[in-house]
Parts: C-alpha cells; structure tokens; sequence
C-alpha cells in the first residue's frame, strides 16, 4: 500500500501541492475568523445537577449572573458628589435602555453600599445581557463597550464577558507571537541539523499547512459543536510539533535514500515505506489517544479533541502527501544552499561506534544500576503530585495587569464584601414559612456569612448563599453537598455554583477516570505490538509512560500550584490546578511517548530481525534514530515553549508539561530506561505466542520497504 501511494504521490505531484496551496489559502482568509467563533466554557457537564439547577433558575426567574461589570473611578471626586454622580447614571440610564441589556444595577438604583469601594471614590454597575448564548452575549459586550465611559471617570471593564474577549485577544496574540518569533527560531535550528536551507524549510512548510488546515476544521467544527477559546492553542501546539516532528523524520529519510543513487520514484516509494508508514502508525496512535477525551462529559475537552484530532491528521497527511509531493518536484535540489558543515557522506552518521552508540554499551553494561537510577530520579520528580489541588479557571489565567482581571481583583480588595464567594440554592414546592426554615437552617452552617432570597415566585425561591471559604476549597464542596441534601416534605432544593460545579466535575471525571485508563492503555498496548512484534515491550513501554507522565505532573505541581518560577515564567499561583487540562495531557503526552518508541523501537526491531542480536539491535537502533529523534525533540520543545511564554496560564502550564515530559522521554527514558532495561530482558524482549507471531508477520508496521533496483553504492541499511 505504501508502495503504491508514494508512486501515486510523485505521479500526481503538482495537483497535490495545487491542493495544499489552497490549504493556505483558505485557512489563511476563512480559517483565520475562527476566533469569533469560540466558547468561553464547556468546563462541566451540561447534564450535571449543578448546570440543570443553573438552567431551572433561568427558565423560571431569568438570567441571575452578572455579564458586565463596569468600575467608575475618581482621584478626586466621591461616588456621592453630583458630578460623579450625574456622570454615572447618565451613563447607564443610556445603556438600561439598549435592546440587548436585560439589567442594570448600581449603588445609584439600589443604594447598597456594597457598590462603593471603602475610599469612597469608585463604584461599579453590574449588568445583565439578553443573550442565549456565549457567542450571542460576545457579540453584545463588543457593540456596549464602546458606550460605557463616563465624561470626568476613569472607566474599566470586567466581569465574565470582558474575561472571556480578553481571553480571545490574548490568545490570537500568542499565536502571533509564536508565529514571529519561534518559527525563525525553527527554521535556524533545523538549518544547523540539515546542512541546507531548501531543506530546512521542507518541516516549517508542512507546519503552516497543518495550522491552516487545523483553522479550516476547527472553524467547520465550530457550526456544529462549542469549541472553546483555549482550544485552539492546543490545536496550534499540536499540530505544527507534529507536523515538524514527521516532516524532519521523512526528509531525513529521503535524503538518506538519495544518496544512494536511484531514481527520484524510487526514493519517493523507499521513503514513504519506510518514514512514511512510521508516521502513520504514530499519527493513528495519537489521533485515537485524543479520541479518549470524549469519554468525558466535558464540552470543553470535546472540542479540544475533536480540534486536535484534526490537527493531527492534517500534519500526517500533509507529511505523507504533500511533503513527498514536493520533494519529487525538488529532487537532489533538496540539499540546495548548503551549509559549509554540510557532510556529504549520508553514511558517515551510522558508525556503529557513534555518539549513541556509546552512551548504551555504556548503560548496558551496569543495566539494574541505571534502571534504578532513572527510575528513582522520576519519582523523584513525581512526588509532588500527591499533594495536588484541584479548582476551576477563573480571570487569573490572563497576564496579571489585564483590564478585566484587574477589575475582578480591585472588586476582591477594595469593595466591602467584594471577596465573598456565593452558592444560587434553588427550592421548589416552597412557601414563604418553609423558605424561612431554609434559610435558618442554611445560616446555621460551618462557614456561611448571609443567606439572602433573590427571586421568589409562588411555590418557588432562589437563594444566594455567601460563604467565608475559597470555593474551590473543600469546605466550599462540602457546602455545597450539605446544603443539597437539605430536605422539607414536598419541596426539592437543587445547588449550583463554582462549588457545586466543581463537585459535578470531580464526580464525572472520577467516574470515567478509570475507563480512560484502560481505554489509552489498550489501545498504546495494541499499537506497540504491531510495531514491535512483542508481548512485553508494550507493556514495559506502558509502564514507562506512566512513570513518565507523574514525573512532568509532579513538575507542573510544584511550579504552576506550589508558585516557583511564577515571576519568572509570568504567571499568578492560584495554589490549585484545573483537573480537564490533567486529563488533556494525560492524553498527549501518552500520545508523544508512544511516538518516540515507534521511532526508536521499530528499527530496533528491524535490526533483531536481520541478526538476532538482542545487544546489538538496541546498539544499532541506539544510534542510527539517536541523532534525528533528538533533533525532532528540540523542535518540539521549543514549540511547546513558544506556547509556554505566552499570556495563558493554564497554556503556560500544557507547554511547560510537555517540554518535560518530551525532554525526559528523549533522554533519560530513551538514553539510560531503554537500554538498560532491554539488556536485562534480552530475548524475552520480543516474545509472543505463537499466533501473535504469525499476525505480526503478516500485519506487522515495521520499518522496511520493497526491494527496489540497487545504485551504486547502494547501503539502503540506513533508516532515518
């Protein structure tokens, strides 16, 4: 099949890059309005107690949550003087009468004193949109905004709705940033591993044809199901790593294979049955991994997933298609614009002596001490993690100085019980004596400060309940659980909230945890063996991956919850973590682990088939991958840390994760746990029954080709 299609590729040459052209262009224009497509949430289970009990108080008294906060300031003037004054309220008797606000409230209209700061100089209008939706009430905010400054005051903007289009903003700037400053990057790193501008410049293509595929889908994904604003860093992530990571292994292979001196068709076939059909046992690997996000409940980790699939299937076809493609048009033109260091001997790399080499005869020798060894440092690492916390995402995910967050915390500072979180308890088949009975027992509980009734109808009654605790804390949840299980005869009492939310989630994810488990494990486990032939190595390269993973979670506990490197990194420590990006990079970095065996393994396994060797597979496995699997790491790691620099916390915290997790795997996993535990395992390292052996002969996806005519110098040994 790989055969046939390398030849299809070159036959059809100029009609694919016709194609991938058009990719650009498109995602380039249409794609790019992506952006105004987006979410803000999807963080819980629509289904949940806690939404529906949200969506009940909706449907029976409106909308109770605050869209818009808008803080009116003086240096001089107090709220109560006339011109501060006439200044406020001709603003917002303009804006109660716009079609697109369902309310407005202030200190003018109500005379609470919880709207004055505690100097007596600022005030705030809480407003509530008429929107159905997220992408409704965006549209909304964008056309008030314009129309909330008040002559004389200065005017900021919060509240959930200028969070949200601050999100939006800072994340189209990061990918701007990224695009400027690591791409050039990129580029100067891989002309230093490939000796050749033409070269060099055959990943980064396929990059911007995975991020304006990715923009095409996500955006056609956006018609038909929420995508969330963060989601498509993730996507951008994910696609121009991988696209970068698969054109280096197939450019390598290619220019191997033409050194040898056959026809470009040949070399085009060689290199697809070879590089070609590695890629896409890693692209199907990962593209199935991210499947396992939909097993979660969570709109949130759908749309990431489905996103993300997306991507990575646009930077394995476009790396199997259009990459080919355009290296049969370039031919031996490829290495044009050489560099002065350039080896001219492709074979020169493959000394069985080499630098890799080395490092495993050297780690084979004393195995139990550098399995001990290795595997000590990654607990090490991965200690931290037991004492994770888990809470919600919140304004502190913007870049501290951002105009709706500073609102958010001015609100938490400076406003008389500004930092009070609340719980919206709704009771059912209620009258006004049972209501008080509520409410008595309510005030009555550990750690609530008010109990107050905020809407009412005849057999109904909605409660705000204000509480002295973080609400992402556990006493919050415990809260929360108690006041639900409050019961009267006849009436219902439903809970909704940060806490609650935060109890629904925990519940969806830890129910479906364990399926997840089993669901990636299978599936790495199934593609190891068609890649390896061998019952074991899967599950030692499974175990791996785990010991793996804990390690980078216990690195993204310690800096992103516990605050080191904050200042450094730029980010504000919330002394938790978001529990659905966990369960994201569960996934990808399952994904990147699994990547960098099939790359390593299989042409270890090619090496045991050819001599039977075990010592000396893993030597020549060892150093013929060491050099370019190392090189595809650093350039995956810069555009995780690209993604790292940018204003997104929780970004910061993926990105940071990744480049551990891909930094580990790339040393001390493949460098010292990998040799050190295939010399302890020797032949059992490719045991399986006899069936297994007979299906892996015939299905296996190992890293060969079909015999060509032999050039001159022929010494096709080589892989990438």
């Amino acid at each position: 099949m790989f055969a046939w299609w390398g030849r299809v590729v070159t036959r059809f040459r100029w009609a694919v890059l016709a194609v991938a052209v058009a990719v650009v262009v498109i995602g380039g224009t249409w794609g790019a309005g992506v952006f105004d497509s987006l979410s803000d949430g999807g963080f819980y289970n629509p289904d949940s107690p806690s939404q529906q009990a949200e969506q009940k108080i909706v449907d029976e008294f409106g909308r109770q949550a605050v869209d818009v906060v808008v803080l009116y300031e003086s240096d001089a003037a107090d709220v109560n003087d006339p011109e501060f004054t006439a200044a406020v309220t001709d603003i917002l008797d303009d804006v109660r009468a716009r079609a697109d606000v369902e309310s407005v409230a202030s200190y003018y209209d109500t005379g609470s004193p919880a709207f004055v700061s505690d100097d007596g100089r600022a005030t705030y209008a809480a407003i509530t949109l008429t929107g159905e939706d997220d992408a409704e009430r965006s549209e909304q905010y964008t056309a008030l905004k314009p129309y909330l400054d008040a002559d004389g005051l200065t005017t900021s903007v919060g509240g959930f709705s200028a969070i949200f289009d601050d999100v939006n903003t800072q994340t189209q700037q990061d990918i701007i940033t990224v695009e400027m400053f690591t791409l050039p990057i990129l580029l100067l790193l891989m002309i230093v591993i490939f000796g050749s501008l033409v070269a060099a410049m055959m990943p980064l293509l396929i990059g911007v044809i995975a991020i304006m595929g990715g923009f095409i889908i996500t955006r056609l994904l956006t018609q038909v199901t929420d995508v969330s604003v963060f989601a498509i860093n993730v996507i951008t992530i994910i696609g121009l790593g991988l696209a970068i990571d698969y054109a280096l292994f197939v450019v390598s292979r290619f220019r191997e294979e033409l050194a040898v001196g056959r026809a470009i068709e040949d070399v085009v076939v060689r290199t697809m049955t070879t590089a070609g059909r590695t890629v896409m046992v890693s692209g199907l690997t990962i593209v199935i991994a991210l499947a396992g996000l939909l097993l979660f409940p969570l709109p949130f980790l759908h749309g990431i997933a489905y996103g993300g699939m997306s991507a990575v299937g646009v930077a394995m076809l476009g790396s199997m298609s259009v990459l080919p493609a355009l290296l049969a048009v370039l031919g031996t033109r490829v290495d044009a614009v050489r560099m002065p260091w350039r080896r001219r001997d492709a074979a020169r790399g493959l000394d069985e002596n080499g630098f890799w080499a080395r490092v495993g005869r050297a780690v084979m020798k004393r195995p139990v001490m550098f399995m001990v060894l290795s595997v000590a440092v990654l607990v090490g690492l991965a200690t931290p993690f037991l004492h994770a916390s888990f809470g919600a995402v919140d304004e502190t995910v913007l870049p501290t100085g951002t105009e709706s967050r500073v609102v958010s915390e001015r609100l938490k500072e400076e406003f008389p019980g500004g930092d009070q979180n609340s719980l919206d308890v709704l009771v059912t088949g209620t009258d006004e004596a049972t209501t008080k009975e509520f409410v008595a027992d309510i005030e009555a509980m550990e750690h609530v400060d008010s109990v107050l009734p905020i809407a009412a109808s005849d057999d109904a009654a909605v409660l705000r309940v204000g509480f002295d605790v973080e609400p992402h804390s556990s006493h919050a949840r415990e809260l929360a659980t108690d006041i639900s299980g409050l019961e009267a005869a006849g009436t219902q009492v439903a809970v909704t909230g940060m806490p609650a939310h935060l109890n629904d989630q925990f519940s969806d994810i830890s129910e479906r945890l364990p399926w997840l488990a089993l669901y990636v494990c299978l599936v790495t486990l199934i593609l190891l063996f068609l890649a390896f032939g061998s019952v074991l190595l899967p599950i030692k390269a499974v175990l791996m991956n785990i010991i793996s993973i804990g390690a980078s979670f216990g690195v993204v506990v310690w800096i992103f919850q516990d605050g080191h490197f904050a200042e450094l990194l730029g980010f504000t420590p919330t002394g938790y973590l978001e529990p659905s990006n966990l369960l994201l990079m569960v996934v990808l970095l399952f994904g990147l682990s699994t990547d960098y065996e099939v790359f390593l393994l299989s042409r270890v396994r090619e090496e045991w088939d050819r001599t039977h060797d075990n010592t000396t597979a893993v030597l020549t496995g060892l150093q013929r991958t060491g050099g370019i699997i190392s090189s595809a790491a650093l350039l995956l790691i810069v555009v995780v840390a690209g993604f790292a620099a940018g204003g997104i916390m929780f970004l910061k915290m993926i990105g940071v994760g990744m480049a551990v997790a891909i930094f580990i795997d790339a040393t001390l996993v493949r460098m010292l746990l990998v040799p050190a535990t295939m010399r302890v395992m020797g032949r059992a390292n490719w045991w399986a029954p006899a069936f297994l052996r007979r299906f892996y002969a015939r299905y296996g996806v190992k890293e060969g080709g079909p015999e060509l005519p032999a050039a001159k110098g022929d010494h096709v040994g080589a892989s990438r």
